[in-house]
């Protein structure tokens, strides 16, 4: 008889579960006008070391950097949003957030000199993410509670967080295109560390490697038939003349990015830019008169309007609706998991088998299972427990190496969609003292990060000193982090 080998028993297991599974039943604020919102006054010089008549404020310029203002209600939202993330200010907040502002402003300026660019794909995830932060962190764990919290929709939230989460990006792919030439050699790692005591050491945090399954919860048939007859019924409205895609697109789109625009990209885009299924539709677009058929991506389902065409870039604008998915589909993924875990406990195939064949996590799928960490010197498989998605490291805390968790569920990254997942702790370093032979790579690190922000530093120094520059008089004494603000 044909010997069949232990893979291979694994996988016929692995398909007679699929069968079964398939089986299975189920702030700040502005008033008014943009030129009345401000308190400022091109006609006089001195507007900014006026002393302000505080009845009459409503906002007010305090910095100017270059030909960006920086608002007192700036300074307020960032204090805002940092009291929320439990953020810490080195000295005095009045005069550091404002210099931590102003820094930016530097950094967003070069940015745009050197012609960098993120997608509103990009942007639109990271806000996600930021909200899904946040509604973790309060006490409730809802959007309903984040809602009351910020005395926001979550809409509005969504708006608010698009042009900060955008300029964050810019500023974090600014500084990595200053420092992506800086290196250091093992020489120069080793003479860093050959002076520490040894009680001066850097600590390793703990670092764990992690395998994922997920699966996705699927959307009912009939939920998908309503989001594409609303879609149709848009198409349909502004082909009749009765509304603009516009219009549609800021009352209904659920893309936080776009919708405040009319559902339009706020610049040119190229197809790498783009979702592929979304790019092969809207490069396909001639007549800005037409609207696109409705296309799936893995954030939803879209109509697509060309605005313009500019050699290999386009611009448009597109409506964005999400399928809502059942608590019923939410448990039946989770039952799914909850038998492949039982199986993989009982040795009826591998993690690494049920990951290749079952997972949805296309990311992983191809690697055992195996979640990547992506960092500045490229990716790795190891994780710091506070760089794994928030769900999976509060998982991942109370398991042993070798454990394979209960299903869970978590919201995804990429998309922002509610995924159910299981996983396996593969390796777990604890905290340690760090070590020229086992931990050369974090040491190396250390020192590269060194030389990177002594690099930083020295040029927001110079930058400084070549760009225009005015502070409110009430903000000359303080003691800044960088000399140079003062003129």
């Amino acid at each position: 008889m044909r010997k069949i080998s232990k893979a291979a028993v694994g996988v016929v297991a692995i398909m007679a579960l699929l069968a079964n599974i398939n089986a299975m039943p189920v702030g700040h604020f502005r008033n008014g006008d943009d030129n009345d919102s401000v308190k400022t006054n091109s006609a006089k010089t001195d507007t900014l070391t006026e002393a302000p008549h505080e009845e009459s404020v409503i906002d007010e310029v305090i910095w100017v950097v270059g030909d960006e203002p920086i608002l007192l209600s700036d300074v307020e939202a960032m204090r805002m949003q940092g009291e929320m993330e439990g953020m810490r200010w080195q000295g005095d907040p009045d005069c550091s957030i404002p210099e931590q502002i102003a820094v930016q402003k530097l950094f967003l300026h070069q940015a745009e000199i050197d012609s960098i660019e993120v997608s509103e794909a990009e942007v639109s995830q990271g806000v996600e993410r930021q909200i899904n932060y946040w509604i973790q962190m309060i006490p409730g764990g809802t959007k309903e509670k984040l809602e009351e919290y910020k005395n926001m929709s979550i809409t509005d939230i969504r708006r608010s967080l698009h042009d900060d989460y955008r300029n964050r990006m810019l500023i974090e792919r600014e500084r990595e295109k200053l420092v992506e030439d800086i290196t250091v050699s093992p020489a120069d790692v080793r003479k860093y560390f050959s002076t520490l005591p040894e009680d001066s050491l850097p600590i390793i945090p703990t670092e764990v490697e992690v395998q994922i399954i997920t699966r996705t919860p699927k959307v009912e048939t009939a939920e998908i038939n309503r989001i594409k007859d609303e879609l149709r019924e848009y198409t349909d409205r502004v082909t009749k003349g009765e509304t603009s895609f516009a219009t549609l697109a800021r009352l209904y789109s659920e893309d936080p990015g776009t919708a405040r625009l009319g559902g339009e990209f706020d610049d040119y885009v190229g197809r790498g830019m783009l979702d592929p299924a979304f790019a092969n539709v809207a490069f396909n677009l001639t007549d800005p008169k037409k609207i696109s058929k409705i296309v799936e991506t893995e954030f939803g389902f879209h109509i697509i309007q060309l605005i313009d065409k500019r050699g290999d870039k386009i611009k448009v604008r597109h409506i964005l609706r999400k399928p809502s998915i059942t608590k019923e589909a939410i448990n039946k993924a989770s039952m799914q998991l909850d038998s492949i875990a039982m199986d993989i406990r009982a040795g009826k195939f591998t993690f690494e088998e049920a990951a290749t064949y079952i997972s949805d996590d296309k990311d992983t799928r191809n690697n055992n299972g195996l979640m990547a960490n992506s960092t500045e010197e490229g990716r790795t498989s190891k994780f710091q427990m506070r760089n794994l998605p928030t769900e999976v490291a509060r998982v991942v805390d109370t398991l042993k190496v070798g454990q394979v968790s209960a299903p869970f569920k978590m919201i995804s990254e990429k998309n922002g969609k509610t995924l159910c997942a299981i996983v396996k702790l593969k390796s777990r370093v604890e905290t340690h003292r760090a070590t020229i032979t086992e931990d050369f790579q974090a040491m190396r690190d250390i020192v590269l990060a060194k030389r990177k922000e002594e690099f930083v530093k020295e040029w927001i120094k110079d930058k400084i000193k070549k760009t225009y520059i005015r502070i409110n008089d009430r903000y000359k004494n303080c003691n800044f982090e960088y000399q140079g603000w003062v003129k």
